[in-house]
């Protein structure tokens, strides 16, 4: 099989496809010929040696693949040679060829294209977990969604679309703003520009808003928590402000570590205010939670409710720039790769 491969912590310029052997399923496993994979911030925090459960250096990362079955392994029902499916994958995912837990595997709608299938596991689990199960979003709430153009804020607008009198504010450069509206995002706010807590101030009558989805951490949480309404709740997924660059900076880490904010459980509960995070990879052993939710998703796609887009397709031996257009924040949508 052919693998990307973190040689190293750095750069894009780390990244090679190497000839790997092909893994064997093992019982309860199954076998997928892959198509296309999914490209995660998480990935590209592995590369510059920021994710702390990436696997050791050399590695393959990947959490979501979609393909068809080559080999099935013993016990596995339900799942058959031939199948079009999608796949969560705790890292190995960007191959040609990767073995999944079958609890983890998902059949595919007719209508689900493959390229719409990688794009859909991480980003719309996390923001569904975030909305439905960890804030329970509710009728007429004002929702913030930091990096609204990218792939978990897509997920997140089309999500919250569904429900009655949201009103939805995203963070986004400029030339992701006519997108966001379309997509259904009320507020559009140019976070190089405009300091956004003043304009989610002005534009709320300085009430704030009840839910922040925030992948930035750092200052940014302390930011957050103020801008939030009473009652409001704060879901941190992500800690994007400690890279600066494509490669690792020791002072930069240093400088978003020292400025993380700590709540005590009597802060909170004088400001009627809750604080969350959420870790997908972390909850990797919880099948059930996570089958639940995928099959939702999966319901939700077929019912015409939420379609992933796809802002490009890069070859695996294109990784390197797929990397850079996400690290630069210049997709409108998922970046996959194609095996």
């Amino acid at each position: 099989m052919r693998a990307i491969v973190i040689t190293k912590a750095g750069g894009p310029g780390v990244l090679r496809v190497l000839e790997r052997p092909d893994p064997e399923p093992t019982a309860g496993e199954v076998r997928v010929r892959v198509e296309l994979a999914g490209l995660n911030f998480a990935d590209v925090m592995a590369r510059m040696g920021l994710y702390p459960d990436a696997p050791k250096l050399p590695c393959t990362v990947g959490y979501e693949v979609s393909g068809v079955i080559d080999r099935v392994g013993a016990g596995v029902e339900g799942l058959a040679e031939g199948d079009r499916v999608l796949a969560l994958t705790r890292f190995g995912g960007q191959a040609s060829v990767v073995c999944a837990t079958a609890a983890q595997v998902r059949r595919l709608p007719a209508k689900m294209t493959l390229e719409q299938a990688a794009a859909l596991p991480v980003t719309y689990l996390t923001a569904f977990h975030i909305l439905h199960r960890v804030a329970r979003v509710r009728r007429g709430a004002r929702v913030l969604v930091h990096g609204a153009g990218g792939g978990v804020g897509v997920a997140a607008v089309q999500l919250l679309k569904r429900e009655p009198e949201i009103e939805i504010f995203g963070t986004a450069s400029p030339s992701k703003h006519d997108f966001l509206r379309e997509l259904g995002v009320h507020h559009p706010i140019d976070y190089r520009s405009q300091d956004y807590v003043a304009e989610v101030r002005r534009l709320t009558g300085g009430r704030g808003v009840d839910l922040i989805l925030d992948p930035l951490g750092g200052p940014d949480w302390t930011r957050g928590y103020e801008l939030l309404a009473p009652a409001g709740h704060l879901c941190t997924f992500g800690f994007a402000n400690m890279r600066a660059g494509t490669t690792r900076s020791l002072g930069r880490i240093v400088s978003q570590l020292v400025r993380v904010p700590r709540w005590s459980p009597m802060k909170l509960m004088d400001d009627n205010k809750a604080v969350s995070g959420v870790n997908m990879g972390h909850l990797w052993g919880e099948l059930e939670l996570l089958g639940d939710e995928i099959d939702e998703l999966l319901r939700l796609f077929d019912a015409g409710h939420i379609s992933p887009i796809i802002d490009s397709v890069f070859a695996f031996e294109e990784a390197a720039a797929a990397h850079l257009r996400l690290e630069e924040r210049k997709n409108a949508g998922k970046v996959l790769l194609r095996a």
